[in-house]
């Protein structure tokens, strides 16, 4: 249905509006505080633990460990975040092929479709395409994080050995996109699995590797790029901001713990 970013840009425009382009928000708002809290807390934690010693820089084979293990440590958020999230922002895409076919399709938000997928499925429907979520998210994790950690520690640095804060920013901005285009493969098969409501002709998978061989088939190979620059774009400053704010410690004034 979409060509470009453009072209998805002007149709969602035009069939609803600019606050289209917002669909999902507050799933977002709700919960990327706990999941970013999780991710971040969870790396320091396991870098924590593999420390070889006082000062010394961690081996990248462990860093790759620390962050592999903060990206599992995530998914308990994660999915069910992207889950409803993907709902939201193709609920107009899914309605305007139905409309083509004659077919009418109800609005949805956030909190009917949690209520619908508990009443049919339990609390395992909120956790539909988890295996696909793990594949993404831990492989960003084990990319970014090691990336992260050797550009940070390049940059200008503070009395206190950290690095400045808009160093943090950059690094978190150029290792988040690096690392969002690599596993962009696994986040087009894990958005695939999560989508519940098909319009008509839309085809169906049985588990990952599923997709990825009729995605293969139907598509080709630059079907696992669509939406990489759009991802790029998106996680770039959001990793940046997180960075930023985490290690200025801004969590721990508003507390008054520093």
């Amino acid at each position: 249905m979409y060509k470009s970013m453009l072209d998805c840009f002007k149709k969602t425009y035009r069939a609803e509006g600019y606050f289209g382009m917002y669909k999902g928000s507050a799933v977002n708002i709700l919960l990327i505080t706990p999941e970013k809290a999780i991710k971040l807390t969870a790396n320091d934690t396991f870098r924590h633990y593999l420390s070889t010693g006082a000062g010394q820089q961690l081996p990248v084979e462990r860093e790759m460990l620390a962050g592999g293990l903060a990206g599992a440590c995530q998914i308990i958020v994660t999915t069910p975040m992207e889950l409803l999230k993907i709902q939201m922002q193709d609920a107009g895409r899914v309605a305007a092929e139905a409309k083509k076919a004659g077919k009418a399709v109800p609005k949805v938000s956030a909190l009917s479709l949690t209520k619908d997928l508990l009443r049919k499925r339990g609390i395992l429907g909120l956790y539909q395409g988890t295996g696909a979520t793990a594949l993404r998210d831990v492989t960003f994790s084990v990319i970014y994080f090691p990336m992260f950690a050797r550009l940070n520690s390049l940059g200008p640095q503070r009395e206190d050995g950290t690095a400045v804060f808009w160093w943090s920013f950059v690094s978190g901005c150029l290792s988040g996109s690096t690392a969002a285009l690599m596993v962009n493969p696994f986040d087009v098969i894990k958005t695939r699995l999560q989508v519940i409501k098909k319009a008509p002709g839309d085809p169906t998978y049985n588990g990952v590797f599923d997709c990825i061989g009729k995605t293969m088939r139907n598509e080709g190979p630059t079907a696992f790029f669509k939406g990489g620059a759009c991802r790029m774009i998106v996680i770039a400053p959001l990793f940046g901001i997180a960075q930023t704010v985490y290690y200025l410690g801004v969590a721990e004034w508003a507390l008054g713990l520093k």
